[in-house]
């Protein structure tokens, strides 16, 4: 029987609404909290459960509360996202349209890179093909701070790689635009950008870089799961 919405999934939903993503600790933590707030019952590991009432809710407002992982940390996240859409363009009421094209071609420039990660130095001279309107260096930095805040990108060291917001809710649009260019992990079936490549040719499959420390832990020959190759690489 389905659990009925009530003012804890309300509160839960609310709290998404403001940080779009969270990681999976957070969630429980939040689960837990609500149900503390709203005297509603707690059960441990149902936060799935908890959240697919909600998403119940949410299909026929076109969003969902999506499960990931994150490829910086391998951990678990939680994400709102909007499913009405598979294009950028849903978000033109904050973005202007310089911005959004200077952030697919961000998207283009990690889907086409070896690691998953780009520098501000790649997206800045990007910045110089867009058929927009022109960007200056301090308009380019200020839209990837932002970015880094909305959740769209990550920021390291001044590496920038696409958030779990983003390959979540631009999952679609990437596989369309970029069909013959990305895979999924073979572990966890997601979208792969940091991950580690089976030398293997006639294999080639991905495997995102947590899943291949969990995967190849303490295994002092590490076989491709697919091809049963070596795997050359190193563990994380």
């Amino acid at each position: 029987m389905s659990q009925q919405m009530g003012d804890s999934h309300r509160r839960f939903l609310q709290t998404m609404m403001g940080c779009a993503v969270v990681t999976g600790r957070e969630a429980d933590a939040l689960y837990r909290f609500c149900c503390e707030v709203h005297n509603t019952q707690h059960v441990p590991h149902k936060l799935d459960d908890f959240i697919k009432t909600i998403n119940s809710k949410l299909q026929p407002l076109f969003m969902e509360i999506r499960k990931g992982m994150s490829e910086d940390s391998g951990e678990q996240c939680y994400a709102l996202i909007n499913t009405s859409q598979s294009d950028i363009t849903r978000m033109s009421s904050d973005y202007a349209d310089n911005e959004l094209e200077l952030f697919r071609k961000t998207i283009e420039l990690v889907v086409g890179s070896e690691s998953g990660k780009i520098s501000s130095t790649d997206v800045l001279n990007s910045a110089d093909s867009l058929t927009t309107k022109k960007m200056k260096k301090s308009e380019t930095e200020q839209l990837l701070n932002r970015l880094v805040h909305d959740k769209w990108l990550n920021e390291n060291q001044g590496e920038y790689t696409l958030s779990t917001r983003c390959i979540l809710e631009m999952d679609q649009y990437i596989h369309t635009m970029y069909e013959d260019q990305v895979k999924k992990c073979q572990i966890c079936h997601h979208i792969a950008f940091q991950c580690q490549i089976c030398d293997n040719p006639a294999c080639g499959i991905k495997i995102h870089n947590p899943c291949v420390a969990r995967v190849f832990k303490e295994k002092t020959e590490p076989k491709c799961p697919t091809c049963g190759d070596f795997w050359p690489h190193e563990i994380p």
